[in-house]
């Protein structure tokens, strides 16, 4: 069974993966039938995506702090 950290990690290589796709070779945006697709938005949304990945993964991530107390 994967946990959650293994889940996220997932979903940010599969997110930077559409944005390596996207990015390689740009599209325009346009409206068909009513329905519009911007590329702009998609991209945006998914470098969000990616974004709270990494929030998520290094809330995660355990972390040491060392102080010095002077006496």
């Amino acid at each position: 069974m994967t946990d959650d950290r293994e889940i996220i990690q997932t979903i940010r290589t599969q997110t930077l993966n559409l944005i390596q796709q996207i990015t390689a070779q740009p599209k325009p945006s346009y409206e068909l039938d009513g329905q519009k697709v911007t590329w702009t938005e998609y991209l945006a949304r998914l470098v969000d995506v990616v974004n709270w990945c990494d929030q998520r993964l290094a809330a995660d991530t355990p972390c040491e702090i060392r102080s010095l107390g002077l006496t």
